[in-house]
């Protein structure tokens, strides 16, 4: 079975990117058949993946609007692939930006990426999208194409603000669109124990959420941060890093999850 999970947070800032591309490369280096499509015109799950979003020949723009298919559009992260962690990458850049706009008046326009996806599920393992920080056409087709939810989150109290905004979307999402939808679970990022104010909401999101939180902790890590400069995840930069170790172990602990889902 295919697991598509989208990487979503209505707040932006809050690593979304980086766990989406340190997931990809976490579950490739465990032997799964992974692809990662970037669904923000930035770009940077793209470029972290060290694919030149400024040379692609067809992107997810093109397979949303129907002039190309995944397999024409994705390509290799080959540089990884040479590291062991290679996967596939349908890349976004800036006409991603124009796409909202020519899918307005078409049919199906929210069900696009998930149409896409049907024809290729069965030659991935896990199929990962990265969302905008909006709640737009984009993370719609997302949201649509996904099996699940995961929600990376900064332990702090504004981002239990944004949880709740983002569990109702996934709840209308569910309702009126896709049946499938659910929230895999919440994933603690960018987290220092030594702030009391973090552990804090740490344990109100486990007495709220208990085992939707994910055991892993992404702990704060500069080699993360400075992975993307590089044009590589951070699980590849520098694979001794904590926060590598940590994303290595949130892959094994998602596919212990997902075979079991």
């Amino acid at each position: 079975m295919t697991h598509v999970f989208c990487v979503a947070n209505q707040k932006g800032g809050v690593g979304k990117t980086t766990t989406a591309v340190n997931l990809a490369a976490g579950l490739a280096k465990v032997g799964k058949r992974v692809l990662l499509i970037d669904l923000d015109p930035q770009g940077n799950a793209t470029m972290g993946s060290g694919v030149d979003k400024r040379t692609l020949e067809r992107s997810v723009y093109e397979v949303l609007i129907g002039s190309a298919t995944i397999p024409e559009a994705a390509v290799q992260a080959a540089q990884l692939a040479e590291l062991g962690y290679g996967y596939s990458v349908l890349g976004a850049n800036r006409d991603l930006a124009g796409a909202e706009v020519e899918l307005v008046d078409q049919q199906r326009r929210e069900r696009r990426l998930r149409d896409a996806i049907a024809q290729v599920a069965d030659r991935y393992d896990f199929i990962l999208m990265d969302s905008p920080p909006s709640l737009n056409l984009l993370t719609l087709n997302g949201l649509c194409a996904a099996h699940g939810v995961i929600v990376p989150m900064q332990c702090e109290y504004f981002a239990l603000e944004g949880l709740a905004d983002l569990a109702e979307t996934i709840r209308q999402v569910h309702a009126q669109l896709n049946r499938n939808l659910r929230l895999i679970g919440l994933l603690r990022v960018m987290f220092d124990p030594r702030i009391t104010l973090q552990q804090q909401v740490s344990a109100q999101l486990k007495a709220h959420y208990g085992d939707k939180v994910f055991d892993t902790v992404i702990p704060r890590n500069v080699r993360l941060a400075e992975a993307p400069s590089y044009g590589m995840p951070g699980v590849a930069f520098d694979q001794l890093a904590k926060g590598s170790q940590a994303y290595v172990a949130f892959a094994r602990e998602l596919v212990r999850r997902g075979l079991r889902a």
